[in-house]
């Protein structure tokens, strides 16, 4: 078991899980704003935001492919608690905003930088009129990826940053790595219109035993019901543009890394296997050979939904990324 960090924290447990959502987060979600603005092309995005007069800092959290703000109730809860207000969207192609074909349940993008134009926009139009004293992120795999470019491109917005389980690189046979971006660009040629990568399908609610995002069994089925009861939430698999799209930018993620100027926390899980926890290394080492301030977190035992894993391996995630935005507040001071 992955040793506790220093400061005690108060987070929403499994034993309770039911009656936390039930009530608590139940409340709180009902005091939610919820508002969207134009993306790229037009495209409606939508975003949720927790506020509190008195709350003076914010988190703004980048969730992952097929994601949705939706789902990380529980999550906002425990960090609202801890006296930040939360801000959110939901990328383009899934969750409450436009979806960029007919097919609903296909994970599909034109450009990755859409994505980082989109969050941009976010940032400049909805976040920061609101004036907080501190910034902070707060962003999982493929958020991550979105999250690190805007952390090259924009240096100086965020105080801080903890990216969980970045998809710095997609996890592949090593066989598979050198031809799987140039694989995906031809099946992408050949298809008519845009369509799944090869082996991928629509949306499929996996058993949890076959499931390899994570083992809290309770948290995981509470997001497959979330899904069933908002069936538009629903994504399946990537398309091939999108495979070749993520990789491209998940290698530029790692090429501009020497321009991140904030502190970073990077957590992994060490039986990730959605995302390449080696990219992670080669990050790690491009941002601190500038100068950078990059620190690798290891869950040992842990699997790629680091916020949505059993409490043993979930509460230390949170833990470490509170005492990480805190250490930014102590020297801002």
């Amino acid at each position: 078991m992955t040793a506790q960090p220093p400061h005690f924290y108060d987070f929403s447990l499994e034993p309770h899980f039911a009656a936390t959502m039930q009530g608590p987060v139940a409340a709180m979600w009902q005091q939610r704003e919820e508002g969207e603005f134009r993306g790229v092309d037009d495209r409606n995005i939508g975003w949720v935001s927790l506020t509190k007069p008195n709350h003076d800092k914010v988190i703004v959290m980048i969730n992952g492919r097929i994601e949705s703000y939706w789902k990380y109730q529980e999550l906002f809860y425990d960090l609202f608690q801890q006296g930040y207000d939360i801000f959110s969207l939901d990328h383009r192609g899934q969750g409450v905003s436009d979806r960029l074909v007919d097919d609903t349940e296909l994970g599909h993008v034109e450009e990755f930088a859409h994505y980082v134009e989109d969050f941009t926009t976010f940032i400049d139009t909805v976040v920061a009129p609101c004036g907080y004293q501190q910034h902070y992120m707060l962003a999982h795999s493929m958020g991550g990826t979105v999250g690190s470019l805007f952390l090259e491109q924009r240096p100086d917005f965020f105080d801080s940053a903890v990216l969980s389980a970045p998809m710095h690189g997609i996890n592949l046979t090593q066989w598979m790595k050198p031809i799987a971006s140039p694989f995906a660009r031809v099946v992408e040629q050949l298809q008519r219109q845009p369509n799944y990568a090869p082996g991928q399908v629509p949306y499929y609610p996996k058993p949890f035993l076959d499931n390899k995002l994570t083992q809290s069994e309770v948290r995981y089925q509470w997001f497959r019901d979330l899904y069933e009861h908002k069936p538009e939430l629903k994504v399946g698999g990537p398309s091939a543009r999108w495979v070749w799209q993520g990789m491209a930018a998940a290698k530029q993620c790692i090429q501009h890394a020497y321009q991140i100027k904030v502190p970073v926390l990077l957590i992994q899980g060490s039986d990730d296997t959605v995302v390449d926890n080696s990219a992670h290394d080669v990050f790690h080492r491009a941002m601190t050979q500038s100068g950078g301030d990059c620190e690798i977190k290891v869950i040992h035992g842990a699997r790629h939904e680091l916020l949505f894993e059993q409490d043993k391996y979930r509460t230390p995630v949170l833990a470490a990324a509170f005492n990480h935005f805190k250490k930014a507040e102590t020297e801002s001071q």
